[in-house]
């Protein structure tokens, strides 16, 4: 049996915490194991392995969400497994299947439930799938083998205080390259966007907008999440490039403006020296939500949207709907959401 758990829900941040149990499958000869819980939190590689030399791996994030009754429930996990795979693909590693996916977060879960917060704390349970390549292996090659994990921790709401506008400047850096890993959610990207976020940081600014990396024109991502606009005349906006992470949390505000908001929707070309379009503007991904842009820094010149201290009213729309749903305090989409038994 495990010690009651004793945790001020009220000052968790995002920082790593040991939890009793997490999920660990090893890929061997051709295929993966069922997996099992472990409570080692270390994993044990060989020093060739192809996940330190070469950057095999690739890893996701999500959360579980307690509602008003007690019970749990994963939002769009199908998602982040079919991500997964199309990470695996592109960096040459085999793909665990949606099933035995959504099994292991499940099983993390409910191993580690005690540690789910509360409804109405605005805390979550964090969850982090990889899959790295390990083995004897010094070549530029497929590593023979793989470890496929899931582990947790309870995170707190991303805004303490209560969601408000941050600053972003333009980087002179590039996120991707335009047929590189950008899709693909691989430890390199954010590797690579950690000195250009420093310097961001230094200069006062929240984090850094990488812009498309052939014209330095067009936005792609808001430092490791994914920018939105609204429009003067009320069309929800998102950029367009294949060099973007197709975020999960994206592709649900785009369907919520436009099924539960009734707005138009458009993914295309956002052109940084065109912004006076838009009235508000945001960052969208796992951790917050939604991050709303008070104003963007470019060539010297801060544009400001909304306002630099108050939320526009669509962001706070879609960020209460989005919220809602997953805590489930509002009505999903059909197969958003998966309890937890």
């Amino acid at each position: 049996m495990n010690k009651p758990v004793s945790i001020d829900w009220s000052q968790l941040g995002f920082s790593y915490m040991k939890t009793p149990y997490r999920y660990v499958a090893t890929w061997k000869d051709g295929k993966w194991d069922q997996g099992s819980l472990s409570e080692d939190n270390q994993l044990k590689i060989s020093e060739a392995s192809s996940a330190l030399h070469y950057g095999q791996q690739c890893f996701e994030g999500l959360k579980a969400y307690r509602t008003k009754s007690g019970q749990i429930q994963l939002f769009r996990p199908d998602q982040n497994a079919k991500r997964m795979q199309e990470s695996c693909k592109r960096v040459l590693m085999p793909e665990v299947s949606e099933e035995q996916f959504i099994d292991a977060c499940k099983q993390v879960i409910k191993a580690n439930a005690d540690y789910v917060p509360p409804h109405g704390t605005g805390a979550t349970l964090y969850l982090r799938p990889f899959v790295i390549g390990v083995g004897d292996n010094i070549g530029v090659k497929p590593a023979p083998e793989y470890i496929f994990c899931v582990f947790c921790l309870p995170v707190g709401p991303y805004f303490k205080g209560g969601m408000a506008p941050v600053n972003f400047t333009v980087s002179q850096y590039d996120r991707a390259a335009p047929y590189g890993t950008g899709a693909a959610k691989v430890g390199g990207n954010y590797a690579a966007s950690m000195y250009p976020h420093s310097l961001a940081v230094k200069k006062g600014f929240a984090d850094c907008i990488y812009l498309d990396p052939k014209t330095h024109r067009k936005i792609e991502e808001v430092g490791a999440a994914n920018f939105f606009g609204i429009t003067k005349d009320n069309v929800f906006v998102t950029p367009d490039s294949p060099s973007i992470l197709p975020s999960i949390t994206k592709y649900s505000l785009l369907y919520l403006a436009e099924h539960y908001l009734e707005m138009k929707v458009e993914q295309r070309d956002v052109y940084i020296d065109k912004l006076d379009e838009f009235a508000e503007a945001g960052a969208c991904g796992t951790a917050a939500v939604i991050t709303p842009i008070g104003g963007i820094d470019y060539n010297d010149r801060m544009h400001v949207f909304y306002s630099e201290t108050e939320v526009g009213p669509v962001t706070k729309k879609l960020f209460d709907t989005l919220c809602g749903i997953q805590f489930g305090d509002v009505e999903a989409p059909e197969g958003w959401i998966i309890p937890v038994e």
